[in-house]
């Protein structure tokens, strides 16, 4: 299973990725959008573990729909601190 991880706070990701690599999944990490949506779409992920507050000008909430508008069947997981 290949996972794809947006998540701006290094800790945070850091600890997800090392939990998701012991349990054997194959994951790519990125800590924004911009770099976020070239992998989701380039890739053919599993899952895609989104979180909604990132640097920059584009939310987790965009991305998501711009995933959704070109690959529909993806599941997405939102992580968030609100």
């Amino acid at each position: 299973m290949r996972i794809l991880l947006v998540e701006d706070e290094k800790k945070i990701a850091s600890f997800i990725e090392r939990g998701l690599k012991e349990q054997r999944y194959a994951v790519d990490v990125t800590h924004n959008a911009e770099k976020g949506s070239e992998l989701a779409h380039a890739n053919d992920y599993d899952l895609i573990i989104l979180d909604l507050m990132l640097p920059g000008g584009r939310d987790g909430l965009s991305l998501c729909d711009e995933i959704r508008k070109k690959k529909q069947d993806v599941p997405i997981l939102i992580l968030t601190a609100k």
